[in-house]
């Protein structure tokens, strides 16, 4: 159970591929607009990195070393192209928003490095488990990110609803009256100072957790 709490860990805090590994950050900087089109995109991804790492591990031992990298992108493309063309057949509307950046987690370092790190070193359910959490890492940053830079450069709150949900979900956005928008916000510069502010503040609450643990853990020293 020790190492699944260290997967998650990992996954979620402490080697978070957004914050902290700083992988794929052209879909990072480019698709969080609002927070529909981050977390679909950081869904996405975690679902095909999970698939991925459970489909290489089984066979890890049968690839020869020489050609392990055009066999691990070619099992990526494979299941990238199922998303693909599920999120197209069920959700034409958002599949239209996100365009490229599906056919992209095909070379997004993320995936690749997490199959090739993990997967290719362990058993299959550990490393279904590394790359569903990395994933989930990935997309809790990517639906922060948008929410932020949609929030104060839209004054809105999970516009496109619909898109993933369909038309039903329309009226569930949340908007700020007389909100005028604040255009930095999501416009590139935007996404790397909102990237900026989720690394700092990952690095201060770290710190603060480092620098509070000998104190917890220490023995009370006795008054002279």
């Amino acid at each position: 159970m020790s190492q699944y709490t260290e997967i998650v860990e990992n996954g979620l805090w402490k080697q978070n591929p957004g914050v902290v590994q700083l992988l794929g950050l052209c879909p990072t900087l480019a698709v969080t607009t609002s927070v529909v089109n981050g977390l679909s995109l950081g869904l996405a991804t975690a679902l095909v990195m999970a698939t991925a790492n459970g489909a290489v591990s089984p066979v890890r031992k049968f690839v020869p070393a020489e050609i392990r990298v055009p066999v691990f992108i070619l099992v990526i493309a494979a299941l990238v192209t199922v998303i693909d063309l599920t999120i197209h057949g069920f959700a034409a509307p958002l599949h239209k928003v996100l365009g490229i950046f599906i056919p992209l987690i095909v070379v997004n370092c993320i995936v690749l490095a997490r199959v090739e790190s993990f997967a290719a070193k362990n058993t299959p359910v550990p490393s279904i488990l590394d790359g569903l959490m990395m994933g989930l890492g990935l997309t809790i940053v990517l639906a922060i990110l948008g929410g932020i830079r949609e929030l104060i450069g839209k004054g809105t709150l999970f516009s496109g609803l619909d898109l993933a949900l369909g038309p039903d979900f329309k009226h569930y956005m949340l908007s700020i009256p007389d909100y005028q928008g604040f255009l930095l916000a999501i416009l590139p510069p935007g996404a790397f100072l909102g990237l900026a502010c989720l690394i700092a503040f990952r690095n201060w609450a770290g710190n603060r957790k480092t620098l509070a643990l000998p104190q917890s853990g220490g023995a009370v020293k006795p008054a002279h």
